[in-house]
């Protein structure tokens, strides 16, 4: 759906009919024990979800310390969601990133810190034109400091905004690798409607704001 019929259609087709149902399977993930991500060649694993996949996967492959970043789905109760059941919103899942990263050169922290400066930290349910549950801002803990961290931020954000911050924040489960062709999309397709006039943007609004933990270019 995220092409020239986006704007015509995405208010319909992703209207908040489709928020998440608490129901006690959605309920069961929100209450589960975080499984924490074992460093790999130390490297480090944290997973975020922020509206359109394509958007978020470019803005964290922007930043200094980011070796890749993976489009995918989490947050929900089925097994192995794929795009087209994830935008009915009843799996539960979120479009979210996997974000994997050198904790010696970019903290957590500062992880959390690009999360909510690339957004619209108060839209409910969606970022931007895309609606519905499936676009929800979920961010995803490990552990017990990694919970307090999200927390401190969200609670400070609102503080600063005098508003409530519609990120929920979940023990990280499981994260399903989303289809090929959603892998790099902005990079791949930089004609497509969609990335032109809601994805570019997006990443050059949060370039401006971030400069400092931008890549070099070369």
């Amino acid at each position: 759906m995220k092409n020239i019929f986006t704007f015509i259609f995405v208010t319909l087709l992703f209207s908040c009919q489709n928020n998440a149902q608490v129901n006690s399977k959605q309920q069961a993930v929100i209450d589960a024990k975080p499984i924490e991500v074992a460093l790999e060649n130390g490297k480090a694993k944290a997973y975020f979800a922020s509206g359109c996949f394509w958007c978020v996967e470019a803005i964290y492959e922007s930043i200094k310390g980011v070796d890749e970043v993976i489009s995918g789905y989490s947050g929900g109760y089925t097994k192995s969601p794929t795009y087209e059941s994830s935008n009915t919103g009843r799996t539960g899942h979120a479009e979210a990133v996997e974000v994997i990263y050198d904790p010696k050169i970019v903290s957590f922290a500062t992880l959390v810190d690009v999360y909510f400066g690339s957004q619209n930290p108060t839209q409910v349910n969606g970022q931007g034109p895309d609606k519905g549950s499936q676009y929800r801002s979920i961010i995803f803990y490990q552990n017990d400091e990694q919970k307090q961290i999200i927390l401190k931020k969200k609670e400070a954000l609102a503080k600063q905004l005098n508003t409530e911050i519609a990120a929920e924040v979940y023990p990280f489960q499981k994260f399903w690798v989303a289809e090929d062709y959603h892998q790099n999309y902005e990079r791949l397709h930089p004609e497509n409607p969609y990335i032109q006039n809601v994805s570019i943007p997006r990443l050059n609004r949060f370039k401006a704001k971030f400069p400092e933990l931008l890549k070099s270019k070369h």
